[in-house]
């Protein structure tokens, strides 16, 4: 079932299923994509029925800039990676969501991006604890 709240907001169900959620920001959810592989966070804006960038209103924008920005560098400081890949593509899922991901050279599928490659390898129980602990202590 899909997670409703107040203002109608609803968190696609792809998401919902595919990430674990860390906590919240000041617009946006902040979400750790269940795939070992690579660090990879999704920030979800809680406006309802924003698909776009540009939907947002100029504040939100400021601010989603923000909260990318401040995910990105917590990522790199707590994972050391080499790259930073940030991406609101929505062709699979319209939700306005953003993917901030670590990235290092030889890491599955580089210099390739991570879309469609291979298959999903989900944290163990430890593994997510932990890289939840980090990235709070980061930010």
């Amino acid at each position: 079932m899909p997670t409703v709240l107040e203002g109608g907001f609803e968190l696609d169900r792809r998401l919902e299923a595919d990430t674990e959620p860390l906590f919240w920001l000041g617009l946006c959810e902040m979400r750790l994509m269940n795939d070992r592989r690579w660090p990879w966070i999704i920030l979800v804006p809680q406006r309802p029925g924003i698909e776009e960038l540009h939907e947002l209103t100029p504040l939100d924008q400021a601010m989603l800039t923000f909260e990318t920005n401040l995910v990105a560098q917590g990522l790199k400081q707590v994972t050391g990676c080499t790259k930073i890949n940030v991406a609101a593509l929505g062709n699979m899922v319209r939700q306005l969501h953003i993917h901030v991901i670590a990235r290092n050279e030889g890491d599955p599928g580089w210099p390739g991006p991570v879309w469609g490659f291979g298959q999903r390898d989900p944290y163990g129980r430890t593994e997510m604890h932990e890289i939840k602990e980090k990235l709070k202590r980061a930010l």
